[in-house]
């Protein structure tokens, strides 16, 4: 296993993808990681649908809004992920969210997908975050049940080309010490 920087400065958005298929090992041992994602008090709010049909792929491409960079990727991809996540779980003890911000399952699900994305770079797959669309009709696509929200989905596979990294801001312009 790569070591854990260099994974996370490395790992780029990428939306071209090559021919090549992904073996459901690979995929698996991806899954196995993203799986031991934190979330609130164990929730695991998190739902993953695997698609490799190309006519869900295609269906799934004309939920993607305009002007989105990644709109040929769902189709390309020869894996596409979709991330959905179960409401009221995740921040909710007795059906009330105790916290100002409610149902964290947004919260849970960067966390997942995060987790996901840094573990198919290291097997050197390529995957970019697609939340830019139509997800109610997304969600129809595949058939997410109520109680249930899709929020993104990924395209995962064999990059074919991959940019360098862009410019980060400095530790000392976010880091507050005692008082923002």
């Amino acid at each position: 296993m790569s070591d854990i920087m260099e994974v996370i400065k490395a790992r780029r958005s990428i939306r071209t993808f090559e021919g090549k298929d992904v073996s459901d090992e690979i995929l698996n041992s991806v899954f196995e990681a993203a799986r031991w994602s934190p979330s609130w008090a164990n929730t695991q709010c998190w739902e993953l649908v695997v698609i490799r049909d190309k006519t869900i792929k295609e269906n799934m491409r004309k939920t993607i809004l305009p002007k989105n960079p990644a709109e040929n990727s769902i189709t390309q991809a020869p894996v596409l992920l979709a991330v959905c996540g179960k409401l009221n779980s995740s921040g909710v003890y007795n059906n009330v969210a105790p916290t100002k911000f409610s149902d964290w399952f947004m919260f849970d699900l960067g966390i997942f997908t995060q987790t996901l994305c840094l573990a198919a770079h290291d097997f050197g797959l390529g995957t970019v975050v697609v939340g830019l669309l139509d997800h109610d009709k997304a969600k129809d696509v595949i058939n997410v049940p109520n109680g249930y929200e899709l929020v993104a989905l990924i395209p995962i596979g064999y990059p074919a080309k991959s940019g360098s990294a862009t410019k980060r801001r400095e530790i000392k312009d976010f880091v507050h010490y005692n008082s923002f």
